[in-house]
């Protein structure tokens, strides 16, 4: 197990925030936010790019989506409470996304949690998106970045939820390897420690979450262990002007 911080003389800072109410006492200073919603939101934008999406329009609220709603060449897709919203053909499945051929398509998405987390954040100098799926491209990449990083979890109604922290763990284990990057905050350890305790096995984390028989009883097993896969993905969506776009970055692919 590693030191959190070996190198008192970093140059750049990477925090977790845990829960989205907590924004703005991090916020300052923080020029890359990227906002994590594993179960399900992030994951399923990361597998709809890999889908051929052309773009994804993050809103906050179903009537925004709604309005949507068959017209030509937008997929409209809402959840709220980990289900589709009556009227919509998708919500924030991941799976649901790969078994369509999605080429060219806009999806305009509205989901508990992540969507609000990408507005919270949609001033930030640069938004990413992260998930399991992507995770070695989005630290490959973050590695590479001269700026401070905030890590956001979006949480479960603004309330602390174990796979986003678990995440954003993973992802400040793997910066702090670097000389450049350092750490002030409580929060930020204990996503790391978070993530030493379940690195073996991510699926173990659900079994001690009481959420999880809210997600058998919606016969969410599936999309859960596809989501908790790492590395599937070596897209990074960028928000851009309000719209997700796949990052441009040749490098990124293998």
């Amino acid at each position: 197990m590693k030191a959190v911080s070996r190198n008192p003389d970093y140059r750049y800072r990477v925090e977790v925030c845990l829960v989205p109410s907590q924004f703005p006492l991090y916020a300052e200073d923080m020029g890359i936010v990227v906002v994590i919603d594993v179960l399900r939101a992030t994951s399923a934008m990361v597998a709809a790019f890999d889908r051929g999406v052309e773009r994804i329009i993050p809103v906050a609220t179903v009537d925004e989506a709604r309005a949507y709603i068959g017209r030509p060449g937008y997929i409209a897709a809402a959840e709220r409470n980990g289900e589709v919203v009556e009227g919509f053909d998708f919500g924030n499945s991941p799976l649901a996304f790969m078994q369509e051929d999605l080429s060219g398509k806009t999806i305009v998405m509205s989901t508990t949690n992540g969507t609000k987390a990408i507005d919270l954040a949609r001033n930030a100098r640069k938004l990413v998106i992260g998930s399991f799926l992507n995770l070695s491209a989005l630290c490959d990449w973050l590695s590479e970045q001269d700026d401070n990083i905030l890590l956001l979890c979006s949480g479960w109604r603004d309330k602390f939820n174990l796979e986003d922290s678990i995440f954003a763990g993973a992802v400040m284990d793997r910066l702090l390897e670097l000389d450049k990057f350092g750490v002030e905050e409580d929060s930020s350890i204990a996503a790391q420690y978070l993530f030493w305790s379940a690195r073996d096995n991510f699926m173990s984390l659900l079994k001690a979450a009481p959420r999880r028989k809210r997600l058998e009883q919606l016969k969410l097993q599936d999309d859960v262990k596809f989501c908790l896969t790492p590395d599937q993905s070596r897209v990074i969506p960028e928000l851009r002007d309000g719209v997700l776009m796949p990052m441009e970055a040749p490098s990124l692919v293998k």
